[in-house]
């Protein structure tokens, strides 16, 4: 039967409910290792040093060791000659002081006249050049605190103090059970793709890597499908064996067989199941046998949220240390961010510095979405109180990148296009600190954010039906006070995209308006969209004779994805896109596809590299292997506007 969220916890309230329910001084024990295998382990009591280091006084640097006192009455006037191994001894750093000496003078100071004497011309002062017995570490004295992350530092301060092994806080080993009957281990695939009905089980490989990051040991359980008894007899199998903490992924929702919560039901205690956050909501969180157990949701973007969120803090509570905490910068947002009320969210953004700002675009939503945190630079988190954030509104951004990365991130917010993920790639290649974040918002968008200031350069390919021209009307229309520099990036071709065959036998745009046929179209404001408009007046045809005119999507890929799936029968969009997917192609029309870049920029280091990488034969020839492209013109200066 289904189980549905009638409780929902705030993250607030079940975090507080999980962790204070856990007695984490009983889940973990101790263990002895030898010191010069302790990096990145955990105190587990306090270590005081056995022996003082130095042991004794050595000489601090080389030259010959003196009795201060003898050397008062050196100077460059009266220079002092010294007997060697009577009234000095040379010696080397490190070396153990002779007796009756308490100074070293550098031998750059030391003048050799025979093989028995030197001469010095000034004094030296007791314990000049000299580290005395216990300077660094004195026996007994504390050494490291318990609950201390031991770094490299730290394991040559323990050796020295002469701590060869030590206690350290067993790792905790976490079990990582999967479910679902149409998963599929990476291994077991044979052919080219997964059998039909199939999905490819990687979040227990995710979780394993986080579980990694924590400094926990993860162990992945194998794939189980959807039946009660297994499931129950795996995590009742986990619960007995010396783990100290079960995730079972997928399986914690809603469903008929979404097993999770009756599993732990009748195991342990369910804590909370359903919490407001999006993505994460299924989770569930209880215990068994005093473990802790999560059932974690299947979806990739909610399993690693739900992980970030509860599972990461109790490893670490385990292991009696706080998170590491990631840095924050506070942003504008590219655009405005509406949100559900009642549900915090956790944004994935692109984040780049463009002048004095810090923009931050939003990624696609979807909790399935897993490329969404691949292509992250951070988090954003919308209180779940909010209904969203205004477009000028400041927010603080969790860095998934370092700050400078950030800094040296070229932002480009506009039209979509294949060539802009090869060039994202060439000026990483060219240029490995660089880094090119991308959004699409269509061409109308992304002329809007250069005006705003929010992007340092745009893509666009707004044809003009008044002129015939491309780009430069709806610049000099919509940002006519910012001074641009117009770069052609490509000439594409776009054109109707059907599957393989063409099993409705379309042949041009007077055919979408067949009731057998269904369309997907782009966003408005898309150079697309504008396009597809502009030919339908020209062919005298109502937007309300195409059924799906109203659908939407905001990239290439996403329409030719909707026609692979049979979600839709055709969508305008690039050759590139549908040769990708093996989709059959009608041409259209061949556009211009431009860089709007502003003047402001056009000396910025990172743009002249993407300049160099567009012009580069190597670009080129990726380009055009695409399909569909012409870079005859690619690189030119097209327009500025003064």
């Amino acid at each position: 039967m289904r189980k549905i969220y009638l409780e929902m916890k705030t993250l607030d309230e079940a975090q507080e409910i999980f962790f204070n329910a856990l007695d984490y001084a009983h889940i973990l024990k101790s263990e002895k290792i030898p010191a010069t295998e302790a990096l990145d382990r955990i105190t587990a009591e306090a270590v005081y040093a056995r022996f003082s280091s130095p042991a004794f006084h050595s000489a601090a640097m080389d030259g010959i060791a003196v009795l201060a006192e003898d050397t008062y009455d050196a100077s460059e006037g009266n220079p002092k000659q010294l007997t060697i191994g009577k009234d000095t001894f040379f010696v080397n750093t490190g070396h153990i002081l002779p007796p009756g000496t308490n100074a070293v003078i550098m031998i750059e100071e030391v003048h050799q006249i025979d093989e028995k004497t030197v001469e010095i011309q000034a004094p030296a002062h007791p314990w000049k050049y000299v580290r005395k017995v216990g300077e660094d570490i004195v026996a007994t004295e504390l050494i490291l605190p318990q609950n201390h992350r031991i770094t490299p530092f730290d394991v040559g301060a323990l050796l020295a103090g002469g701590i060869f092994t030590l206690s350290v806080k067993k790792k905790p080993r976490v079990v990582i059970i999967p479910t679902g009957s149409e998963l599929i281990a990476a291994v077991d695939i044979t052919g080219d793709a997964p059998p039909q009905g199939k999905v490819i089980e990687y979040n227990s490989h995710i979780l394993a890597g986080l579980v990694k990051e924590c400094g926990a040991i993860p162990i992945r359980h194998e794939i189980i499908s959807d039946d009660y008894g297994r499931i129950k007899g795996a995590v009742q199998k986990a619960c007995d064996a010396d783990y100290d903490c079960i995730i079972i992924n997928a399986g914690s929702s809603a469903g008929s067989e979404d097993y999770t919560y009756t599993v732990i039901k009748e195991l342990g205690e369910v804590l909370v199941h359903g919490v407001t956050i999006m993505p994460g909501k299924p989770t569930i969180l209880g215990i068994i046998a005093g473990k802790p157990v999560i059932g974690n949701p299947g979806y990739p973007v909610s399993a690693v949220i739900s992980f970030d969120q509860f599972v990461r803090p109790i490893l670490y509570k385990m292991m009696g240390i706080p998170p590491p905490e990631r840095p924050r910068i506070t942003a504008r947002p590219s655009r405005k961010i509406p949100s559900k009320l009642g549900m915090e969210e956790f944004l994935r953004v692109n984040v780049g510095r463009v002048g004095d700002t810090t923009i931050a675009t939003p990624l696609p939503r979807g909790a399935g979405a897993i490329t969404t945190l691949t292509r992250a630079d951070g988090i954003l988190r919308i209180p779940h109180l909010s209904e969203g954030i205004n477009a000028h509104e400041e927010v603080e951004i969790a860095l998934l990148r370092g700050a400078r990365e950030i800094a040296n991130t070229l932002v480009i917010i506009g039209s979509h296009d294949l060539t802009i993920d090869v060039l994202a790639n060439e000026i990483k290649k060219r240029t490995p600190r660089l880094s090119l974040s991308s959004s699409h918002v269509g061409s109308t968008g992304g002329l809007l954010a250069i005006g705003k200031g929010m992007a340092h350069l745009a893509g666009s390919h707004l044809f003009d039906p008044e002129t015939g021209e491309y780009n430069i009307p709806y610049i000099k229309k919509i940002i006519p006070d910012v001074p641009i520099k117009l770069v052609n990036l490509v000439y594409r071709e776009q054109g109707l995209m059907v599957a393989k065959g063409n099993p409705k036998g379309i042949q041009s745009i007077h055919d979408l308006r067949r009731k057998d046929v269904g369309f997907i179209n782009r966003q408005g404001g898309s150079g697309t969209r504008i396009l597809f408009d502009f030919q339908l007046k020209e062919m005298d045809i109502s937007p309300t004779e195409i059924n799906g005119y109203e659908r939407e999507e905001y990239t290439h890929m996403s329409v030719a994805v909707d026609v692979l799936s049979g979600s839709a029968d055709v969508g305008l969009g690039i050759y590139a896109a549908a040769r990708a997917l093996g989709l059959d192609f009608i041409p259209v029309v061949k556009e211009r596809y431009d860089l709007v870049i502003p003047a402001m920029f056009w000396d910025d280091e990172r743009i002249r590299v993407l300049l160099a990488v567009i012009m580069s034969p190597e670009f080129k020839e990726i380009v055009e292997q695409l399909g569909g492209y012409d870079t005859s013109q690619t690189g030119k200066l097209i327009w500025a506007s003064s």
